[in-house]
This record gives C-alpha cells, sequence and structure tokens, in this order.
C-alpha cells in the first residue's frame, strides 16, 4: 500500500547534503522551526519528498538526529523541520544562528498516500511533537480542498503554551468543511478552550467510521489510546494511520534498531496502518 519515494539523484545516502539555515521560529517553548535551504541549486530543484518522510539533520561537530520533513514541496519555501530541544544535537540545532552550515540526509521511508484518501472524511489526530508530521498532511489536503470529505483535527497538548503551530490554526480552522478542536491536559488563567485528554476528545467527538481515515501521531500513550478509541467506534485495522519516526535510528535499515516485530520503521515506514502493526502493539 505505501510505496518508497527516495532520493532520484545518485549519492552516498551516508553523507548529508550541505545546506544553510535561512530561519527559526519558536513554536512552543522547547520546539523550534527550522527553515533550511539546500546550498546545490540544481539539488535544491530536484528535492523531492512526501507528507510522512523524514530526513537527518546534522550539526557539524556535534552529530545528527532524525526528524520529519514537515514542509510541503509545492510551497517551495525550503526545507522546514520541528525540532524539540531534548538532547544534545537538538540542543546544538536550536543554538544555530540563520546562516549556519547545516546537513541533510534522505529523504528517507514511506509516506501518506493522500492519494488514495480521495473522497473520504479524514480525521486527524495529533499530540504534542506529533503534529509536526501531520502538519504537511493537513496542509497538503487543505491545498486540494476539493478532494476530499469533512476534515476533522484534533489537536492536543500539555498546556496551552506546548500547542504546536498555533500561527496556523486560524488558517486551519477557516478552511471549507474543516473543523480543529484544541485541547490540553492543564489549561491556565488565559485558556478558555477543552481541557482534556486527546483520546478522551476522540471519544465526546466520536468520528464516523463511515468512508473516513483516521490518521494518528503523538507520544507512545496517546497513540495506544486513541488507536483503541478508534475501534470502539467501529474503525477498520484499515482505515487507521500512524507514524512511527521517532522510532528511527540510521535510517538504512543498517543497524537493526528500529525493528518493530519483523518490520524495519526506516524501510517498510514510518507510515503504517494499524493492520501492518496491531499485532506488535505490546513494543509500543
Amino acid at each position: 500500500m505505501f510505496r518508497s519515494w527516495g532520493q532520484k539523484l545518485e549519492h552516498n545516502p551516508f553523507i548529508p547534503y550541505l545546506a544553510t539555515l535561512k530561519g527559526k521560529l519558536d513554536l512552543t517553548p522547547d520546539i523550534k522551526l527550522l527553515t533550511l535551504e539546500l546550498d546545490d541549486p540544481g539539488l535544491r530543484d530536484n528535492f523531492d519528498y512526501r507528507p510522512g518522510q523524514f530526513a537527518f539533520l546534522s550539526a557539524f561537530g556535534v552529530g545528527e538526529a532524525p526528524f520529519g520533513i514537515v514542509s510541503v514541496p509545492y510551497r517551495k519555501q525550503g526545507l522546514e523541520f520541528a525540532v524539540r530541544r531534548i538532547g544534545t544535537v537538538t540542543r546544538a540545532l536550536h543554538e544555530l544562528e540563520p546562516g549556519a552550515s547545516t546537513g541533510v540526509r534522505g529523504p528517507f521511508g514511506n509516506y501518506f498516500p493522500l492519494e488514495e484518501y480521495r473522497g473520504k472524511n479524514m480525521i486527524i489526530i495529533g499530540g504534542g511533537i506529533g503534529m509536526a508530521p501531520l502538519r504537511p498532511v493537513i496542509n497538503t489536503i487543505l491545498h486540494h480542498r476539493p478532494d476530499y470529505g469533512e476534515v476533522l483535527i484534533i489537536n492536543g497538548a500539555r498546556t496551552p503554551q506546548d500547542l504546536v503551530f498555533a500561527p496556523e490554526f486560524n488558517l486551519w480552522r477557516g478552511a471549507p468543511g474543516t473543523t480543529l478542536e484544541l485541547t490540553v491536559d492543564r489549561g491556565d488563567e488565559e485558556w478558555e478552550g477543552r481541557v482534556a485528554l486527546v483520546p478522551d476528545v476522540v471519544k465526546e467527538l466520536a468520528p464516523s467510521p463511515q468512508n473516513a481515515i483516521a490518521i494518528t501521531c503523538g507520544p507512545p500513550i496517546m497513540i495506544r489510546f486513541v488507536l483503541q478509541r478508534l475501534k470502539e467506534l467501529g474503525f477498520a485495522d484499515n482505515q487507521i494511520v500512524t507514524t512511527l519516526e521517532s522510532k528511527m535510528k540510521c535510517g538504512l535499515g543498517k543497524c537493526a534498531r528500529c525493528n518493530i516485530g519483523d518490520k524495519y520503521i526506516c524501510k517498510d515506514g514510518p507510515v503504517f496502518t494499524f493492520e501492518q502493526i496491531s499485532g506488535f502493539m505490546e513494543q509500543f
């Protein structure tokens, strides 16, 4: 069902392409949106990728780490990555200033086959940094809005300050036939929205499985309970799709450290239907 969409140009996949940091934006207290431009003009024009694919970013002298590509290729505004500061490499990437040199290795993995979902109602459920791989899905669907049915976006976070991509919320909720539901685990004095866990919001809103596809990404515990709620609502295993990009290691299937059962996340994924991974849920 899912196909790999690798780099068409001949290149050693272990060697990163040189890129320049063009901008960075604070999305939350610990997540920055980094915008990179590949230095080679020819490569820049031919670097093809799809929603759901990932790449490795290099902080030279420190290391590299995998991140989902959160931009969409049709906008031609560079490669965008949402980087959460959780370790040495991500801290180094956060500290880079525009004009700094970095590296991009990829794209790797399969992708969300959005062409196959045309005509269907789309339920997109994300939590925290899990909204990163869902952002290009949302923006691609809205770019081709007439091709899809109703769109429900459920976006949750620990606090209001942790809601990722807030600058785009008005664009999403303003699209025809599109509903954006925000929720947080803990509100504050200014928060007037819903205070509830994402799986509970799924149960409350009870989206219909009829002619629908549900895509989810977030912390493993959230994914586990969202999958349960969707199953309770009658969604078939092949109607539920998730991405396991957080389990990436080398990206090339060489280190044998990203496997779940007999699946290699980097080679067989990171995008899977629940049907493909239901036997390995205990490893989440």
